[in-house]
């Protein structure tokens, strides 16, 4: 099975721009990787389940419309920001990190891969005075708390599409403590409810709505 094939499993409709730029994720990140490390390098081998399918559980989710404002904090190597601006080509993605190196692999795969809807900023999202968006996105990068405090400010209210405005990040482990420090009520979604593959029994999704 190849890696859109992995995809396909739980998305149907890819044109066949999105199914090339799909299947080139799979040839450009490990040719970075060896460069720039952004990927564990166990990890590599699983790159369309645990990196790709994983970052659009956030698609699964939710089906952001057209014109719709996302900031990808820690974006890292570009995931979740990556395969959500190919599903989503008509929304802007705004990707953002503290390390230099890795954005250079966010943008050389962009451009490799022709996305026109991505912008890459090297700064820390608490930097960030300027501008708002409807969501902001993030992957395994810091606690809840942390991430509520440095997106909070860059979320502007309202609804827009089928979720409120807010906070959506990809979590993984018992919650239960992060959850309680943070002072916050997620709305959580099962990842294992969505995806059959084992690696996401302890993989979750939180939405946190700008009040």
């Amino acid at each position: 099975m190849t890696g859109v094939d992995i995809l396909q499993q739980y998305f149907s409709g890819f044109t066949q721009q999105q199914i090339h730029q799909f299947e080139a994720l799979g040839k450009l990140y490990p040719e970075w990787n060896e460069k720039i490390n952004v990927i564990s390098r166990k990890d590599i081998d699983s790159l369309y389940t645990r990196h790709i399918l994983h970052s659009l559980s956030i698609a699964a989710i939710i089906e952001f419309k057209p014109g719709t404002q996302i900031i990808d904090i820690g974006c890292g190597g570009g995931l979740p920001g990556i395969p959500l601006a190919i599903f989503f080509p008509e929304v802007s993605f705004h990707l953002v990190d503290s390390i230099n190196k890795k954005l250079t692999v966010v943008r050389e795969i962009s451009a490799a891969i022709g996305l026109k809807n991505i912008t890459v900023e090297h700064t820390r999202a608490e930097q960030i005075r300027d501008r708002q968006f409807d969501f902001v996105v993030s992957r395994a990068v810091t606690t809840l708390k942390n991430l509520w405090q440095w997106g909070k400010p860059l979320i502007r209210k309202g609804k827009e599409n089928e979720l409120p405005n807010g906070l959506i990040c990809l979590k993984g482990g018992d919650l239960a403590e992060e959850i309680s420090q943070s002072g916050l009520r997620p709305h959580i979604y099962k990842l294992d409810d969505i995806f059959d593959e084992e690696i996401f029994e302890d993989k979750f999704l939180l939405h946190v709505k700008k009040g």
